[in-house]
C-alpha cells in the first residue's frame, strides 16, 4: 500500500478503468472492505466512479 494513513473511512473517486479497480483492490487487500454501492457520472469525457471502503477498529 501507499505511505496514506490508514484511515476509517475512504471514498476513492476516478475514472473507471483498471487503475481504479486497482487501487480499490489494493484497498481491499490491505483489510477495507467496500461500503455501499459504487457509483458513477459521467464528466463529458469519462465515466467516473466513486467508491466508499471502511476499515474496521481494531478494538
Amino acid at each position: 500500500m501507499t505511505d496514506d494513513p490508514r484511515l476509517r473511512y475512504r471514498l476513492i473517486t476516478g475514472p473507471d478503468d483498471a487503475t481504479f479497480c486497482e487501487r480499490i483492490s489494493r484497498l481491499l487487500e490491505d483489510g477495507y472492505r467496500l461500503h455501499g454501492s459504487p457509483s458513477v457520472t459521467f464528466n463529458g469525457t469519462n465515466v467516473i466512479a466513486a467508491q466508499a471502503v471502511v476499515l474496521d477498529s481494531e478494538e
